[in-house]
């Protein structure tokens, strides 16, 4: 299962700044990987560790702007097309079952 979050925060004040940026932070603390500037992926083994993980990002979410999360299976992810310009790239693939940390 894949967990996409993608974000949308005001950056209007310097308190707005840093609440966005602490946000990004918390995303790759929690092992997310940047896609595009505010679109970041994650796989998990599980539906439950997505859910989990969908969960404690709801809860850090900024108190304004707005924050998208879409949960996207093995087989759906595998049908996205990235392109660069107009080339296309390859594909995201997921991890290996054992990831050491």
């Amino acid at each position: 299962m894949w967990l996409i979050t993608m974000f949308d925060l005001p950056v209007g004040t310097p308190t707005e700044r840093r609440r966005a940026n602490r946000f990004r932070k918390f995303l790759m603390d929690e092992g997310m990987g940047m896609k595009q500037f505010s679109v970041y992926q994650k796989y998990y083994q599980s539906r439950a560790q997505a859910e989990a993980a969908a969960e404690r990002i709801g809860r850090a979410a900024p108190p304004h702007g707005q924050v998208t999360i879409v949960f996207i299976t093995d087989r759906q992810f595998g049908m996205i097309r990235n392109y660069s310009g107009r080339t296309e790239s390859e594909p995201d693939e997921k991890p290996s079952q054992l990831a050491l940390f």
